[in-house]
């Protein structure tokens, strides 16, 4: 637990006392004020009130052990709402696997595990990944989407060096109500769908290619600068940002569009009968 210095004058307070004592004290003050203290970290239980999703678990630069904890509290605090760990290595992996059993699943390419259950889908985000070497940023992506409550579909290996493999699934890509487009190399597919279809579109360049790639830097100046309008980046292989941003536009579209369905169902014309 991290040791807080109070000061001089509350240092004997009985507020001070309770709270150096721990246990059920400190844990129902943490919760109401919408964060939850685990020592190494300060679990943020309030996101979902705030933003309509729980906090995610970065598993990169922390323990398993740590990761394991993380879960089980954000689970403890939305127990009825998936939560998502992402960039977990194999350790942590296992790690999860062996504490939450049956409970949680794991997706090895992706490297992201997620505990309770999913939402019911609103909206369908298809992620379109430019090679099989993008795959793994492509499936990060797709779980964060799911987490976050839309449908996911993924579309791999139609990368421009063949482009008729894109014209192919043209369909798909404009029954979304969102877009994922992950490349690495030059960077080129966002650009060439952004100029088949108007469906919204976030970019994810990737670190895969060759020297001059220089780890993902030209396929991310490349979408920066797309003459397609309307495409949105990320940073390099940022596919949960990706997905968190798809998943919100699908949600919101789908829901608006019913409630606008719905509104014209209800709207009568001066007969009385509806329009």
């Amino acid at each position: 637990m991290v040791q807080r210095r109070w000061p001089w004058w509350a240092a004997h307070s009985p507020v001070a006392r309770q709270w150096r004592a721990g246990g059920d004290y400190r844990r129902r003050v943490t919760e109401t004020t919408g964060w939850r203290d685990l020592g190494f970290a300060r679990v943020d239980t309030a996101r979902a009130a705030r933003t309509g999703d729980p906090e995610v678990i970065f598993g990169q630069g922390k323990t398993p052990e740590q990761t394991v904890e993380l879960l089980r509290a954000l689970h403890d605090a939305h127990p009825r709402r998936a939560v998502l760990a992402t960039r977990l290595d194999p350790a942590a992996q296992a790690a999860v696997g062996t504490a939450f059993g049956g409970r949680v699943r794991i997706d090895e390419l992706a490297g992201c595990a997620t505990l309770g259950p999913l939402p019911e889908p609103v909206g369908t985000v298809t992620v379109v990944a430019a090679g099989t070497s993008d795959r793994a940023v492509a499936a990060e992506a797709a779980a964060t989407v799911r987490a976050f409550g839309a449908t996911a579909q993924v579309v791999t290996d139609v990368g421009v060096a063949g482009i008729h493999r894109l014209f192919a699934v043209r369909d798909e890509l404009e029954q979304a109500d969102c877009l994922v487009v992950v490349a690495g190399m030059e960077g080129a597919l966002p650009s060439v769908v952004g100029g088949l279809t108007g469906v919204p579109l976030v970019a994810v360049p990737t670190s895969v290619g060759y020297g001059a790639s220089l780890g993902g830097i030209a396929a991310l100046l490349a979408m920066l600068n797309s003459c397609a309008p309307g495409v949105v980046v990320v940073n390099i292989d940022n596919g949960f940002g990706a997905g968190v941003h798809a998943a919100r536009v699908a949600r919101q579209s789908r829901s608006r569009s019913a409630d606008a369905a719905s509104a014209a169902g209800n709207r009568q014309a001066p007969n009385g009968r509806p329009q």
